[in-house]
């Protein structure tokens, strides 16, 4: 069996009265995708949020390989450096050629030197269909473009976990496929990954198992298979049937 890459007990998480996460449990294995669905305001981008250490818990614990990184003093920056994040938004540096961004936080962060950074960064941008961007800038680019480009900004730090939070909302519909279909190289790859999104045919597709939230909880936890076709939560088959009404899946 596999190695946990990240477990995380009883997590809590509330900005002012607002209870976000109410007790998140959720442990996920070295090569393991686990998708998680729900309603917007579920808690699915916090929880994200949560792992990297972009926002501080309340309760709880996360570990990573074992370590727990919420106890006080824990560098959070050294402990991002294995965590990629991918967001609905792109944030690339406009000023930046796409070259430019992805070898960023190798040369400042790993220390790599440019050459090899260069090297590292042209590799996974001719990878993933993105030779020829090289010296663009973001705003000479597709939305489908900038995305792929994000994700291997994330990549070129070589993490041990990619979490991805809804990459695809803010794109046109037919610019969705080219970025689920990198998604799906990285799973084929073997990369442990936590991906939040609305598409239910690629969670469907992607993940080993999916994970329904619902009001701060994780309401059920399973195989695509099962989750998709015979949910055993009420609220499960509800929001099912709301997404297959809408033609979502």
């Amino acid at each position: 069996m596999t190695a946990e890459v990240v477990r995380i007990e009883g997590l809590h998480k509330s900005f002012d009265k607002l209870e976000v996460l109410r007790g998140i449990d959720l442990a996920v294995r070295e090569h393991e995708v686990v998708c998680l669905i729900g309603a917007s305001g579920s808690g699915k981008s916090t929880l994200l949020r949560c792992i990297n250490l972009l926002e501080a818990i309340d309760a709880g614990r996360i570990l990573i390989d074992r370590t727990d990184i919420t106890l006080p003093g824990v560098d959070a920056n050294k402990i991002r450096r294995r965590i990629g994040i991918v967001f609905q938004a792109f944030n690339l540096f406009p000023h930046m050629s796409v070259l430019d961004n992805v070898t960023l936080g190798p040369r400042r962060v790993l220390r790599l030197p440019r050459d090899r950074a260069e090297d590292d960064a042209t590799e996974l941008l001719a990878r993933f269909g993105l030779a020829d961007k090289r010296t663009e800038y973001p705003d000479r680019l597709s939305g489908g473009q900038q995305q792929r480009v994000a994700i291997v900004r994330a990549l070129a730090m070589h993490p041990d976990l990619m979490l991805l939070d809804e990459i695809t909302s803010a794109l046109d519909p037919e610019l969705v496929a080219e970025v689920l279909s990198v998604v799906r190289e990285l799973a084929a790859g073997g990369m442990t990954m936590i991906i939040a999104t609305h598409e239910m045919g690629f969670a469907r597709d992607i993940a080993n198992r999916v994970c329904f939230l619902d009001a701060g909880r994780i309401l059920e936890d399973g195989p695509p298979s099962r989750i998709f076709s015979a949910p055993t939560e009420p609220r499960t088959r509800q929001f099912l049937d709301r997404v297959i009404a809408a033609g979502r899946m």
